[in-house]
């Protein structure tokens, strides 16, 4: 089914919708060709994406052309997290998102037909992670255990963030039922600290570059902490939508691991992308610390995560793990 590129008003809408309804910076991208090399009509489809350094990858192989080359124009429209994404995905808004896991691990548990079909970017499992719990410098907040009794901010309620910091804080000997966790997107997280709205906050590069540049701490990375080299982001699309256009699923599904590959080997494309699409400084973007990129669900400690959930009493049960994740070639 073709789908012509929505007019500016219904791309703000969906912004809105697929966003929370922040009023937080959410850049949209979309690919400008509207034929491929072989002269033939390019496919429209919309993914929901974060604005955040992650989605470098996908604005640097929307540049290149990758997804063009294989017959297919992209509207990135910003969202705020998987699950925000999941209702349009269902509704039929969307075509496929990129965001964490649990959106979808809930959703199988609802039997909504959700499915994970290849990893998008994974954390570092050594080294400096690619998110951290910050807080200001003067909050008294240095290590996870000092983050009982306080505010700290995610961007999605009951997602691997939250999850990842309270297993982190009671290893670390604190009482993670005694934090307030907030919600709060990921780019507003700096001027929520400096309001003394919240006390920490979770985010992502740049926007933890910016407050620890400015004189922040980086209290625990939580997903190496607990899951080390944890899935950050994974593509998820419906069944619905596998069983009804899959020669689209698979031409997405392959035009996004040739993507992910690039981007692997062509850091300076991803931060060019980066500055570009979250209009940073190209010197703030160079020091951004970069995922894995890859395509691959072998180590994305889906099945740990949807565990550690049903220990936290997030879900009631895992998910039925076969229906959930179908690696596509």
């Amino acid at each position: 089914m073709k789908k012509a590129l929505a007019a500016l008003a219904l791309g703000a809408a969906a912004v809105l919708t697929l966003a929370g309804c922040t009023d937080s910076a959410a850049p949209t991208s979309t690919s400008t060709a509207t034929e491929d090399a072989g002269g033939g009509e390019l496919r429209t489809v919309r993914v929901a994406a974060l604005p955040i350094a992650e989605t470098g990858a996908l604005w640097a192989a929307i540049d290149e052309g990758i997804f063009a080359e294989h017959g297919l124009e992209l509207e990135v429209v910003p969202a705020q997290g998987g699950a925000q994404a999941i209702p349009a995905l269902l509704s039929g808004d969307i075509d496929f998102a990129i965001g964490q896991p649990m959106g979808p691990i809930r959703a199988d548990l609802q039997d909504l037909g959700v499915v994970i079909f290849s990893n998008y970017a994974s954390s570092n499992a050594t080294g400096e992670d690619v998110n951290a719990v910050v807080a200001l410098g003067d909050a008294g907040i240095a290590g996870p255990a000092d983050l009982a009794g306080k505010r700290v901010s995610v961007n999605s309620l009951g997602a691997a963030g939250d999850l990842t910091i309270r297993k982190a804080v009671d290893d670390a000997g604190g009482d993670s039922s005694t934090i307030e966790f907030i919600e709060v997107a990921f780019p507003d997280v700096k001027a929520q600290l400096e309001a003394g709205n919240i006390d920490a906050g979770w985010v992502p590069d740049p926007f933890r570059g910016q407050v620890v540049s400015g004189g922040g701490v980086s209290v625990v990375s939580p997903y190496q902490a607990t899951i080390p080299g944890l899935t950050v982001l994974t593509n998820f699309t419906t069944q619905e939508k596998i069983d009804s256009d899959p020669e689209l699923v698979a031409d997405y599904a392959a035009a996004m691991a040739e993507a992910l590959d690039f981007a692997a080997q062509n850091e300076d494309a991803v931060r060019a992308a980066i500055a570009k699409n979250l209009e940073i400084p190209e010197e703030a973007a160079a020091g951004i610390v970069l995922p894995t990129f890859t395509a691959d669900l072998g180590d994305a400690g889906i099945e740990d995560l949807a565990g550690l959930a049903v220990e936290y009493s997030y879900i009631d049960a895992e998910p039925d793990f076969d229906r959930l994740i179908q690696p596509l070639p």
